[in-house]
C-alpha cells in the first residue's frame, strides 16, 4: 500500500464511516489472501469497493489482465485515482447494490468477484441485492471473495440460504489494520439424495 494512500483513505472514512469500511487501505497481507485463488485464467473479475486499489494491484500481480477488471466504486473520492492508476480497467461509479440493474457483461463470464465492501454496516436487503447482482455475472464455479473485520462471515446465514450460497473462511491475517478474514462465497452444490 502506498503511504500516500493512507491520508486520503482516512479522510474519506472520516467523511462517511458507513460507506468507507476501514480507516486505512488494506495491506499487502490481506490483499494476497484475498486474491490467492485467482489467476490469469479466472478473468474477467469484478471488484466491489476498490478504494485506492490495494486488491486491484494484487489481482494484477496474480496475472489478471487490467482489461479484464471492472472496478465498481461508490466513493467519488476514489474514482479519479482509480482511473489514473488503472487506465485500461473499466471503472464504474455506482452502488454495488445496482449490479442487477446494469448490463455489465453478456451472459455470465465472470470468474470472480472481489469485495472490499463493509457488508457488516449494510442492511440485509442491500447485502442480498449485492450478492444477487454479483452472482448474476458469475459463471458456474465462480466465487465471491469478501473481506471482513468481524469474527464470522459478514453475510447472514438466512441470506446465504435464501440465495443458495455457502461461505467458507479461506484465511485470516493479523498483519492488517485492523486484522481481517477472507471468505469465499459460492453456489451450493446440489445434494444427491
Amino acid at each position: 500500500m502506498p503511504a500516500a494512500d493512507i491520508l486520503p483513505f482516512f479522510l474519506a472514512w472520516i467523511r462517511n464511516p458507513v460507506r468507507v469500511a476501514a480507516v486505512a487501505p488494506s495491506g499487502a497481507a490481506v490483499a494476497s489472501l484475498m486474491t490467492q485463488e485467482i489467476t490469469a485464467q479466472t478473468g474477467p473479475v469484478i471488484e466491489l469497493g476498490p478504494g485506492t486499489g490495494s486488491f486491484t494491484y494484487a489481482l494484477l500481480d496474480r496475472g489478471v489482465s487490467e482489461l479484464d477488471l471492472t472496478l465498481v466504486e461508490y466513493g467519488s473520492d476514489f474514482i479519479p485515482l482509480l482511473q489514473r492508476r488503472f487506465p485500461r480497467a473499466r471503472v464504474l461509479w455506482m452502488d454495488a447494490a445496482w449490479l442487477h440493474k446494469e448490463k455489465l457483461f453478456e451472459k455470465a463470464p465472470v470468474g470472480a468477484v472481489v469485495s472490499g465492501l463493509g457488508l457488516l454496516t449494510m442492511a440485509p436487503e442491500k447485502v442480498a441485492a449485492i450478492l444477487r447482482g454479483a452472482f448474476g455475472y458469475l459463471r458456474p464455479g465462480g466465487a465471491f471473495y469478501q473481506i471482513t473485520y468481524g469474527p464470522r462471515c459478514p453475510v447472514p446465514d438466512c441470506i446465504l440460504d435464501q440465495l443458495g450460497l455457502q461461505a467458507v473462511r479461506i484465511g485470516q491475517t493479523l498483519l492488517n489494520v485492523p486484522p481481517a478474514s477472507v471468505y469465499r462465497i459460492s453456489r451450493r452444490q446440489p445434494t444427491l439424495d
